[in-house]
């Protein structure tokens, strides 16, 4: 009779796969897999090696280690990912969202909290919004402050108004349809975006993980990759409070393009933020 498998066999075999499977970190990757279906935290791994992994649990495990072996990303087989403090879930034409981007809820955080001590509220729109993360962190953040997620993607908007439900904040967001401010109305203290920035002749460049498995419309900004700092420029004055907040993320080399897009729409610089791998990151404009 066969003796059953042990969690420090499991993930032994694993690292093993992923190993030759030439991912890049096969033990952490392993783990986190392992985690989610037999619902161990990564301690546990270390406290409790011999709890038996069942035959339904190792066909699982198995199922989701081929499948990383194979070039998907960890978090796109789990279904969901940490961010900002916030558990959310991904799907099909969703962004992954990435660590770098806590550093825009971070440098807009005291804008917002700023905001609401000087009147109570404060309103947020978060455009091209995904998974919410950006607008949901900022919600979870600020209690008094209420918030819009627009995409043009109906798979994304369904995403975001669950990760709000998900995370108990479903009373103060919610979400629009809509190609940038075409279905926007009234006025806000934050308009804020992880807009597609990368040009179209890169896309095709990137990381496998990234191109197949992230949504092209999330990753194109058009011919320079600069084509939705345009069009958020031209239009955000109209939507915007007296000192209102714009805050955007920008690839690493955008940072004197897309402040030239806004100054040439009367906004100035206010702040330019790196990533934690030291490249420009965030920028934020005032009128």
């Amino acid at each position: 009779m066969a003796t059953e498998a042990s969690v420090a066999n499991a993930l032994a075999a694993a690292r093993k796969r992923l190993q030759a499977a030439g991912i890049e970190d096969p033990l952490l990757d392993a783990r986190l897999l392992i985690a989610e279906v037999i619902d161990f935290s990564l301690t546990d791994f270390v406290m409790k090696p011999d709890r038996v992994v069942t035959p339904e649990e190792s066909a699982r495990i198995a199922a989701m280690i081929e499948r990383r072996a194979n070039g998907e990303p960890v978090h796109r087989i789990l279904g969901h990912r940490e961010f900002h403090g916030l558990d959310l879930l991904l799907s099909k034409e969703t962004l992954e969202p990435r660590p770098d981007t806590e550093v825009l809820v971070d440098t807009l955080l005291p804008a917002l909290k700023k905001a609401v001590s000087a009147k109570g509220s404060a309103r947020i729109l978060d455009m091209g919004t995904g998974t919410g993360a950006i607008c949901l962190a900022l919600l979870k953040e600020c209690p008094e402050a209420t918030g819009i997620g627009s995409d043009i993607s109906a798979d994304a908007l369904e995403t975001a108004a669950r990760n709000a439900a998900r995370n108990g904040l479903g009373a103060r967001f919610e979400t629009i349809r809509s190609d940038w401010f075409e279905k926007i109305s009234g006025s806000f203290d934050i308009i804020v975006s992880n807009p597609p920035y990368i040009r179209t002749d890169i896309v095709a460049t990137l990381d496998q993980e990234v191109r197949n498995h992230d949504p092209m419309a999330a990753l194109d900004g058009g011919q320079d990759g600069l084509a939705p700092y345009r069009l958020i420029a031209a239009d955000a004055g109209r939507f915007l409070v007296e000192n209102g907040i714009v805050g955007v993320e920008i690839g690493f080399d955008q940072r004197l393009d897309v402040s030239a897009i806004f100054a040439s729409h009367g906004f100035f610089l206010l702040d330019a933020v790196k990533d934690y791998g030291g490249n420009d990151r965030v920028l934020t404009f005032r009128r």
